[in-house]
């Protein structure tokens, strides 16, 4: 994960210090004309993520709807790091088979040797180098969707269309701030005022949100677009961990009828709910944040077979893929085994 949560090595700094989530280091765009150094090429690059991470969930996401598997390959970390960062546990013999690395810092001291700082998912490698490229979570989707257009799957949705930028811009500055990183300042707040205003913040923007989702079937317009994704990946988290590992239990997201029902649309179409792995989501939260969980002990539920209900969202019209069409199933090598997934 991203800055100074989970992502960062170790876990030392829990409980001592407010909670505050550091900027990327690592900056770079790898764009269409390569002004930063870094073009947009075919099977050059590889990202790096986890699937417990939300904000790695978001270039899981946006990959699958842009149909960018063949072009931008993928590497799954262990949900369960240590002290040197994400692992390559769940590859044969521990290594990365097309870095060649244990370790996701490994490319980090690539880039620059000594380096010192937070690992996070999620990364973007370069691969003929060994190097990190970018670990800017908020800008990495945003150049899946505007810059890798070349790269696109025929009728790729338009994640990030030109007429509603400002809207866009404005919602997803509002979820970030409250929901997005509400959840983790809740959860790792230090003192009871931090925590009430952290868990308030969270429910007062998801009752902001809820007349808004009531009309619409989508945050902005009427189609899928990155609003959609970045609540989406906090929401799909919300009753497996925020709500008790982090204290944002006011509600679960299953009692708000009108956010559930459109979690659970979003959930069910291809490119969402498929890239989901609850188990790794679960055992990441529990057993690496020994601060808020010292037993280590992971919860049996939520069901996850109520992800699957009807959510009747349909009726509100909408069209989740603009003019484009889904994307096609996943691949085999990407699938999300049980117990994962309902």
């Amino acid at each position: 994960m991203n800055g100074s949560d989970s992502g960062t090595r170790g876990n030392s700094e829990y409980g001592r210090k407010p909670f505050k989530r550091s900027k990327s280091h690592f900056a770079d765009r790898i764009t269409a004309d390569g002004r930063d150094g870094w073009p947009v090429e075919a099977n050059r690059y590889r990202l790096v993520v986890s699937r417990a991470c939300p904000w790695a969930s978001r270039a899981l996401v946006s990959r699958r709807l842009l149909g960018l598997e063949d072009a931008l390959s993928l590497a799954v970390t262990d949900p369960i790091q240590d002290d040197r960062s994400w692992r390559f546990t769940l590859d044969p013999d521990g290594l990365d088979p097309v870095l060649g690395i244990r370790f996701l810092s490994e490319a980090y001291e690539k880039r620059e040797p000594g380096y010192s700082g937070g690992v996070s998912v999620p990364a973007v490698v370069d691969v003929p180098s060994g190097q990190l490229v970018t670990n800017d979570y908020q800008q990495i989707t945003l150049d899946l969707a505007t810059e890798w257009t070349a790269l696109h799957r025929p009728g790729a949705p338009d994640l990030y269309p030109h007429a509603h930028r400002d809207e866009i811009d404005e919602v997803i500055a509002g979820v970030y701030e409250d929901v997005n990183n509400g959840v983790y300042r809740a959860g790792f707040a230090i003192g009871q005022e931090e925590y009430r205003a952290a868990c308030a913040g969270v429910f007062r923007r998801l009752d902001l949100l809820t007349p808004r989702l009531e009309r619409q079937r989508y945050l902005v317009g009427d189609t899928i677009t990155e609003a959609d994704i970045r609540l989406f990946t906090t929401l799909v988290r919300f009753d497996a961990v925020y709500h008790g590992h982090f204290k944002c239990n006011l509600r679960k997201l299953s009692e708000i009828p009108t956010l559930w029902a459109y979690t659970r649309d979003l959930f069910q179409t291809p490119g969402f709910g498929d890239t989901v792995n609850f188990d790794h989501i679960k055992r990441h939260y529990y057993q690496v944040h020994v601060g808020i969980n010292p037993s280590g002990i992971v919860p049996l539920g939520p069901d996850l077979s109520e992800w699957l209900m009807p959510h009747h969202r349909q009726e509100l019209g909408g069209r989740p893929f603009g003019d484009g069409t889904p994307p096609k199933p996943v691949r085999a090598d990407e699938e999300v085994p049980l117990p994962g997934r309902p």
